[in-house]
């Protein structure tokens, strides 16, 4: 019996495909094998890059728990990643289904409870000393600059949502040459202004350098497809109760869940005096962090006028019955 006959016929059925493929391209599958036989069997620490995913913590102070502070941000921002990852597929179908969209806002929710979840490393898993003394040699960065956030955001709605909360009726009809302009009506804006003069801080100017015109850039490309024109998109037989309870879900792990949880960590760290002690990049975040000061509402075609009324007002009764520990 020739060796070509003890080959496993699935084995040959491959090699046949392997060879169609290459051919195609007009590439000699022999070559390739070749490279096969001459390769590594891969790691696991080489396939993430662990060497290096573990060497990006550089710490500018010498208190261990700015170690914390900077691996954490750095997990939020791969979670944000893997949240636009699914939203960008939402914005790029030609043909959104109700049960597509439903499997990806699931996932994007699943990230933002393990988002609020993990929280409590902020608030409990700092020391209050360190944190307080190294958070100065951090000025003026801040997680106010997480670009990808304002994504996630643009992603999931309409501009006229994320404008100043009295101006959201004037532009809820807005066109598409409106995007640029918008931009200095975000809500976010504000709560980037120096508490004594109202001024824009540092943080802010050194974020929109960097990022306004990627911001403005991805508004306009997900004008027409952004998750909340999806969903209003759909036919009414389609916009199922399975899939509005999950735009519910991801309203609120967003736009109450996530700014609370932050709100939680700043009153345990920073609530002395608001001027003696402001946010790493001098935000106002008294006034900024709240949802009900705010009212950001990605869906609001799916909350009653008693729910946007009181957003977000059941869980601060819950967290702060008590004063914070």
């Amino acid at each position: 019996m020739s060796d070509h006959d003890t080959f496993d016929p699935k084995v040959l059925e491959r090699l046949g495909l392997l060879r169609d493929k290459y051919a195609a391209m007009g590439q000699d599958l022999v070559s390739y094998l070749d490279g096969l036989l001459h390769a590594d069997f891969p790691t696991y620490w080489d396939y993430i890059n662990l060497d290096t995913l573990l060497s990006l913590q550089h710490p500018v102070t010498q208190f261990p728990d700015e170690e914390i502070f900077i691996t954490y941000h750095q997990i939020t921002e791969l979670y944000f990643k893997l949240s636009l990852h699914e939203l960008k597929q939402i914005h790029r179908e030609k043909e959104t289904t109700a049960a597509g969209m439903l499997e990806r806002v699931t996932r994007v929710n699943r990230y933002f409870e393990n988002l609020v979840g993990s929280f409590d490393i902020m608030i409990k898993g700092l020391d209050r000393g360190q944190f307080l003394k190294f958070r100065m040699s951090l000025l003026p960065s801040s997680g106010f600059q997480s670009v990808q956030y304002r994504m996630v955001e643009i992603a999931c709605t309409s501009m006229d949502r994320l404008v100043h909360r009295e101006l959201r009726a004037d532009h809820e009809n807005h066109g598409f040459d409106e995007l640029d302009g918008l931009f200095e009506t975000l809500y976010w804006r504000r709560g980037a202004t120096e508490l004594a003069t109202g001024k824009p801080t540092l943080t802010l100017k050194q974020f929109e350098t960097k990022y306004r015109g990627d911001i403005v850039n991805f508004a306009e490309e997900t004008f027409y497809t952004n998750l909340r024109k999806k969903w209003l998109g759909l036919d009414e037989k389609d916009q199922t109760e399975d899939l509005k309870n999950a735009l519910r879900t991801l309203d609120e792990l967003v736009n109450v869940h996530w700014p609370l949880s932050h709100y939680r960590s700043a009153v345990r760290h920073l609530q002395t005096n608001p001027v003696d002690i402001a946010a790493t990049g001098g935000t106002n975040w008294q006034q900024y962090l709240p949802p009900r000061f705010q009212t950001l509402i990605f869906f609001p075609e799916i909350w009653t006028e008693k729910e946007k009324e009181n957003w977000g007002k059941s869980w601060v009764m819950a967290q702060f019955s008590s004063s914070p520990t």
